[in-house]
């Protein structure tokens, strides 16, 4: 900002929205840094920059925080002012003021008060900024201003309290002018520059593999209204959009967003990746009916979107609210396309017959399985793009059409009876409950609610066994610990109880249970050894191909 550039938030961008817990974050970060034995330096994070000319860039990432040190600064010329306006070195805090405002806001017009910024804020926040915050023009309006006006009052309000208790009644103007030169020389930021949109998304995309997350959603938004603004939009379509946009968001959150945007689209085109998901956007999408149509297909779907991470939305019959929660407990998306798909053409018959047959592939593919995702995505593809671009679609039809990724029997079983599935992550936990759960019911006709806490996992041979189980060497311990063989459902306080107890001390409790699959481990094996979770594990195998099956397939 120090540097004769100019930076602006494009017009599109998401409004101001720092609260007093960003506002203390950093406010506690800058007082560490100007200390006299502070930190040499405190980094900021990321800017992405879009710019043609390397003298005016767009904040694509990073506008929270340029807003927010532009209003510390200014906090700190309205404490600058309030020396001068008590007599203290009036004259030389007078030439601060105006050098620190020259260098890091922009140049006023000493007669107008019209600014020349070095920052420009979205259409929802700029006008605020410039006519008030900027000149300083004090006191700040308190009425009849957006959320996010408030926010940018209160963030001046907030910084300009804290910079005056910082510096009390012993405050100099060198200090303060001493403070915006710590901001400038000790905050440091890692820039990203860029020359187009598609660039920067890239570089969101490949910052957010990262673990670093920027939001593209975002980006996309600023591309889609600027069509229309280009085009001439009024400012009514522009508020349209606005609502349609802040519609889908409100349903799904700004973290859920860029997912659901490449769900949607790929339901109704050909496979997208994420990576290549704005330049296909971007492409498509070149006139204002194009993207309006798009916004209204996208509000339509989110609603459904929303519901299938939510097994207790109320648009989902019992049947379907299981299977929800099945995908829920796997981690499986890629069925998620033609689940919307399914969802808009089917009836509500059809469309559990289509849901089972997701969660059934998802169990003998993915979980028991293991196999790669990436030909079962381009099959979902293929069956959800016949059935929307025909705009009809039968439930039998969709089966059919997904046997290449339907796992037969045999192959099943085989992958079944030499899975591992780790407990220590809570994942794979939810899994097996869900696993054991599933095979009681298929064994003894007992339903037990999944929810329930009074019963959970025991590992008959423990995850960390002691004495009595000396027969195991620790390559076998690894080897079988976490096979679903070795594995039962036991009432909580039972599996407490028992810890790391040796076989012969707990066969008396499993005889007692309440589930059958615990109560056959007594009946049927004398000693627990490695040969016995194999045994029980190939047994499970074959009870597991009926509950999940699809007859329509075998």
């Amino acid at each position: 900002m120090g540097n004769g550039l100019v930076h602006r938030v494009p017009m599109f961008q998401r409004d101001y929205s720092w609260t007093e817990q960003e506002w203390d974050d950093l406010w506690q970060d800058i007082v560490a840094l100007h200390e006299p034995d502070g930190e040499a330096g405190h980094y900021m994070g990321y800017l992405v920059l879009q710019s043609q000319d390397d003298r005016t860039y767009d904040i694509i990432d990073g506008q929270q925080r340029i807003t927010t040190l532009s209003i510390l600064v200014l906090a700190i010329l309205n404490n600058l002012r309030r020396l001068v306006s008590a007599g203290t070195d009036a004259e030389d805090n007078t030439r601060r003021i105006e050098e620190l405002r020259r260098t890091y806001v922009g140049f006023v017009d000493p007669a107008t008060l019209v600014a020349t910024p070095k920052l420009t804020l979205n259409r929802h926040n700029n006008a605020f900024y410039q006519n008030y915050l900027v000149p300083l023009a004090l006191p700040l309006p308190g009425r009849n201003l957006k959320a996010s006006e408030h926010s940018l009052r209160r963030a001046f309000e907030w910084f300009d309290a804290h910079v005056q208790d910082r510096f009390g009644g012993s405050a100099s103007g060198e200090d303060l002018a001493r403070l915006v030169d710590t901001l400038a020389d000790r905050l440091f930021f890692t820039v990203i520059s860029v020359t187009d949109e598609l660039n920067a998304f890239k570089v969101f995309e490949t910052l957010n593999a990262r673990g670093v997350r920027l939001s593209s959603s975002d980006l996309l938004k600023n591309h889609l209204f600027s069509v229309v603004h280009r085009r001439g939009g009024h400012d009514h379509e522009v508020a349209s959009l606005e609502s349609l946009w802040e519609s889908m968001v409100g349903k799904l959150g700004a973290e859920t967003l860029p997912d659901f945007l490449r769900t949607h689209w790929n339901s109704r085109h050909t496979l997208t990746r994420h990576t290549d998901l704005f330049k296909t956007i971007r492409a498509s999408v070149r006139d204002p009916e194009g993207v309006f149509e798009l916004l209204r297909a996208l509000d339509r779907d989110a609603d459904v979107y929303a519901a299938l991470g939510d097994p207790h939305d109320p648009q989902w019959t019992p049947d379907q609210s299981r299977h929800i929660a099945a995908l829920a407990t796997f981690g499986v998306r890629q069925p998620y396309p033609l689940l919307l798909v399914a969802r808009r053409l089917l009836d509500d018959h059809g469309f559990t017959r289509v849901l089972r047959a997701c969660v059934v592939i998802s169990l003998r593919y993915n979980v028991i399985g293991g196999r790669t995702p990436t030909e079962q995505e381009r099959v979902y593809n293929a069956v959800t793009m016949r059935a929307s671009v025909a705009d009809a679609a039968s439930a039998k039809t969709i089966l059919e059409e997904l046997r290449p990724i339907y796992v037969p029997d045999a192959e099943f079983r085989a992958s079944f009876a030499e899975k591992q599935l780790r407990t220590t992550t809570s994942r794979n936990r939810h899994v097996v409950r869900y696993l054991l759960l599933e095979l009681e019911k298929q064994v003894s006709g007992k339903a037990f609610e999944a929810s329930n806490d009074k019963h959970g996992i025991e590992h008959v041979l423990p995850q960390n066994p002691g004495d009595g189980w000396d027969g195991f060497s620790d390559e076998q311990v690894e080897r079988a610990t976490y096979r679903p063989g070795n594995m039962t459902l036991l009432a909580t306080a039972a599996n407490r109880d028992l810890g790391a107890e040796p076989f012969t001390s707990k066969r008396s409790v499993y005889a007692a249970s309440v589930f059958e699959l615990t109560r056959r481990i007594p009946d049927e094996y004398a000693e627990w050894t490695e040969d016995s979770i194999g045994s029980r594990q190939a047994w499970l195998a074959v009870q597991a191909t009926s509950p999940w099956r699809l007859s329509e397939l075998d």
